[in-house]
């Protein structure tokens, strides 16, 4: 019996080796998997070349077999003839000339606006190599969310602004409270005909549970210093002093607010549209709260004739808890952005 129980102690060192040298790889992999999150990735992609890509597969596909292999042999010699160009203007010294660049953003906002880390890393970037004549398109899509998380977003577009790299904001769903906080900075602001827009005012709403726990016997302690240091709260015993001072902060917010969009449009009649209604975009054109209707499909179309189209996008990967996490908000976003709509729309 002896071997016997050597042979379970050998058993055992093994284990443990293993099982240490197991942990030690999983370590490491995390690290670098940290390590790699943490840096994240530029991803960028010609609009213009896809567009021109889906536009020669759908004429090839209209064509028969004869005039397909005609237009191919005609566009066979035109991209010898550039190249023969291009090659004699470059002995000559002549410089080719280059299209200014639109640089295509996208923000898909949330409640908490954590979006707004992708998009100040996609901003540093395009500032890091725009020239003169270059733009910058955002396709923006958000109900709106927390004050400062917006509030920082729009503060990442006035970079922009401040470079004189000319902003262009496209509606094609919603911008409203915090979204239009963002879509106000731009020079132009371009909505879908039933894009949803406005909304400029401020909301907070919070449950008070206290009369349950009184019910149950059950009492809530509640310390502060300062006299305002919280003025609603969930479980204690609200009073009036608090509820006014509540109501004394959203109004300061919402005159901060309605500040905000009078400087970046100032021909906008603020106190005609900082009700907290919304508009559809034919009537927000009328208001002055856009520019001009349209999608943001047509307006890169447009575009492309006179620029060099590339979409500009920053991600990062994520661990596992925070994929799961993420998951879970951004469902709870989307139900919040359902409640939203189904409160404010009108069935059609």
């Amino acid at each position: 019996m002896e071997w016997l129980s050597l042979y379970g102690l050998f058993l055992a060192k093994v284990m443990t080796f293993v099982i240490a040298i197991g942990a030690l790889i999983v370590l490491f992999v995390s690290l670098r998997h940290k390590k790699g999150a943490s840096r994240g990735e530029l991803q960028l992609t010609d609009l213009g070349e896809q567009y021109r890509d889906m536009q020669r597969s759908m004429q090839e596909a209209r064509m028969d077999d004869s005039s397909l292999k005609a237009w191919y042999k005609l566009q066979k010699k035109q991209d010898k003839e550039k190249a023969k160009q291009r090659k004699a203007e470059a002995k000559q010294g002549i410089a080719a000339k280059e299209k200014p660049c639109l640089y295509v953003l996208d923000f898909k906002g949330s409640m908490d606006a954590h979006e707004v880390s992708a998009l100040r890393e996609e901003i540093s970037a395009v500032l890091a190599v725009a020239k003169q004549g270059d733009e910058v398109l955002l396709r923006l899509e958000s109900p709106g969310g927390v004050v400062h998380g917006y509030g920082l977003a729009a503060s990442q577009l006035q970079r922009l602004r401040q470079a004189g790299v000319r902003l262009t904001v496209a509606v094609d769903k919603v911008a409203a409270s915090g979204g239009y906080m963002m879509a106000c900075v731009a020079d132009r602001i371009v909505a879908a005909p039933f894009a949803i827009i406005g909304s400029i005012g401020v909301v907070a709403q919070i449950p008070n549970f206290n009369r349950w726990l009184k019910k149950n016997d059950i009492d809530v302690e509640l310390h502060t210093a300062g006299e305002f240091k919280r003025t609603l709260t969930l479980l204690g015993e609200n009073t009036e002093q608090g509820r006014e001072k509540f109501r004394e902060e959203l109004n300061e917010t919402h005159a901060l607010f309605k500040s905000f969009v009078s400087q970046q449009r100032p021909s906008l009649d603020i106190d005609s549209v900082a009700t907290g209604e919304h508009w559809y975009g034919i009537q927000a054109k009328d208001k002055g709260l856009v520019d001009s209707v349209g999608t943001s499909d047509d307006l890169l179309i447009a575009e492309m004739e006179n620029h060099d189209v590339i979409g500009v996008r920053y991600t990062r990967r994520k661990r596992m808890m925070e994929r799961f996490t993420n998951s879970a908000a951004e469902s709870a976003d989307r139900l919040m952005l359902r409640w939203w709509q189904r409160s404010q729309r009108h069935d059609i």
